[in-house]
């Protein structure tokens, strides 16, 4: 929902952000005398299966991320922020487009290619493609005057299809279109625009295997087979910064989609050092899927204080570019931290307080940091409890540059509680399904949540669970039996905030009992 909805707060939130200076604009649209003044940079980091509580400034004790921790020092970190799903492409894809899972394209996972085929052969490349035509953060953002930039994963869209980054409203794009591709950090190339940029130096192999039967996990050279010599992760931070430097006269956007902490466990040797001996380890061979490390611990904390380092260098460029007071900076993750590839999420206490991992609709699955930084905007170390999701970004976004949100939107913006001006507009009910993991479904409705698991399963025990997250945000004690009016409205919201999808369809959520 627009805040614009009555001239005076529309006044009040112009005002506020300064994209006007004597006559005020129609909704959307700047008037000929606030031309003259810049909208703000926009630049949104998004980590790669990041735990809500895998940062210091949410609880995390031994990983090191003292900018990110700067970061919400220097603005605002919500508490309740929920991402779109509770795995990558469809969790993206509402960010993108701000539709929640009942309604959006991309529901799950999906390859545009037959699975089986595209294990067989790893020159495939892609996942389910956005349409043509689709309103995304993109879109809307470059029709409104933005230069667009995403660097990162990818992951809705392969090769020459429409859901190319360039075919969805972005100028300029750099990383991985696929997301099996960002399963390794020394790939043998990477895509900019709709070229390959191939990294000279980096053979192929798989990032998919065990170690060696025949070899000393305990031999450090062994490992030197998981690395070559273009860290990817190095480039795409490198790109940002060339980015933003090309555009530091016109107001821009940046989606900085970095593939990191996701496994493979793969990090440069500089990085590593950094905790060496700091924990007990004991070598990862592979086992559960990705690659080997010899000290995985290390590994994984490595590469979450790699990329705290990256935002550092974003921070300092904008600062000496005198940006720094003109860019709103967020930072976020798309889904809950991962139980694959050697990953110790029990060690690291990775999903804080809350229940559950990636893939699971618990709130460990979709609770997820937030934190945004705009100086002389946003209140320095404030916190916000306000319940929102990915589908907010988009008419959060809106708000900030000043221009109509799409009218299909699910989203309700939460620019009032960043900038602490206006009315801030709540949502009814948050709703999330998920076809893999056993099929799932979930509604958060004020302090309550519902969900069901195990859709797909005809001999699980399917009705609706219940949880007061107000008391119990480890989602312990099931009240339904003591709630009945309570699972009754969260029963009408599955049955009605959805509409049916052919690519990703779903059934059992008609059958199964409530």
């Amino acid at each position: 929902m627009n805040i614009f909805k009555s001239e005076i707060k529309r006044r009040e939130f112009i005002k506020t952000v300064g994209l006007a200076t004597a006559s005020i604009a129609a909704p959307g649209i700047l008037s000929k005398c606030s031309r003259t003044v810049k909208k703000p940079n926009i630049i949104y980091i998004l980590a790669d299966d990041l735990g809500y509580g895998e940062l210091g400034c949410y609880g995390q004790k031994k990983i090191k991320t003292p900018n990110i921790n700067r970061l919400a020092a220097e603005g605002m970190k919500f508490s309740q922020h929920y991402s779109g799903s509770p795995v990558c492409a469809p969790s993206r894809c509402t960010l993108l487009t701000g539709k929640h899972t009942g309604h959006s394209q991309v529901r799950a996972n999906d390859e545009m290619a037959e699975l089986g085929d595209v294990w067989k052969d790893p020159s495939i490349e892609g996942q389910w493609p956005l349409t043509k035509d689709t309103d995304t953060l993109g879109t809307v953002l470059q029709n409104t005057g933005y230069t667009t930039s995403v660097i990162g994963k990818w992951g809705l869209g392969g090769p020459g299809s429409t859901g190319e980054p360039n075919k969805q409203g972005f100028d300029h794009w750099f990383g991985y279109l696929c997301q099996r591709q960002a399963h390794n950090y020394y790939p043998t190339h990477l895509w900019k625009n709709d070229k390959k940029f191939i990294l000279e130096g980096n053979d192929y192999f798989s990032p998919h295997q065990k170690f060696p039967d025949n070899a000393d996990p305990n031999n450090l050279k062994a490992y030197a087979q998981y690395s070559t010599k273009h860290y990817s992760p190095d480039l795409m931070a490198e790109e940002a910064l060339n980015f933003i430097k090309s555009n530091k006269d016109n107001p821009f956007f940046l989606y900085f989609a970095t593939p990191v902490p996701h496994v493979a466990l793969q990090v440069p040797p500089d990085s590593l050092k950094e905790y060496e001996d700091a924990f007990p380890e004991t070598p990862y061979l592979g086992e559960k899927g990705y690659l080997p490390h010899p000290a995985p611990r290390a590994a994984y904390a490595a590469m979450i204080s790699r990329m705290d380092r990256d935002i550092a260098r974003i921070m300092a460029l904008l600062k000496e570019l005198s940006l720094d007071k003109n860019t709103l900076v967020i930072f976020s993750s798309d889904n809950g931290p991962t139980y694959a590839g050697g990953v110790d999420y029990e060690f690291f206490k990775s999903a804080g307080p809350l229940r559950e991992l990636k893939g699971r609709l618990y709130e460990g699955g979709i609770r997820i940091p937030l934190i945004a930084r705009w100086p002389g905007h946003i209140e320095p170390g404030t916190e916000s409890a306000h319940i929102s999701a990915f589908w907010d970004v988009m008419p959060t976004l809106c708000d900030i540059a000043n221009t109509p949100i799409p009218p299909d939107s699910d989203g309700i913006s939460f620019a009032p509680t960043l900038l602490g001006s206006g009315v801030q507009n709540k949502h009814a009910y948050l709703y999330w399904e998920f076809l893999s993991y056993g099929g799932q479904q979930a509604v958060r409705m004020g302090r309550w949540k519902g969900i069901r698991t195990g859709l797909k399963n005809i001999d699980t025990d399917t009705t609706i669970q219940l949880y007061d997250l107000k008391e119990d945000i480890g989602e312990i004690n099931n009240l339904a039996a003591d709630n009945p009016e309570v699972v009754a409205k969260i029963k009408k919201i599955m049955q009605s905030a959805r509409t049916k999808s052919g690519r990703f369809p779903f059934p059992e959520l008609l059958s199964r009992p409530y």
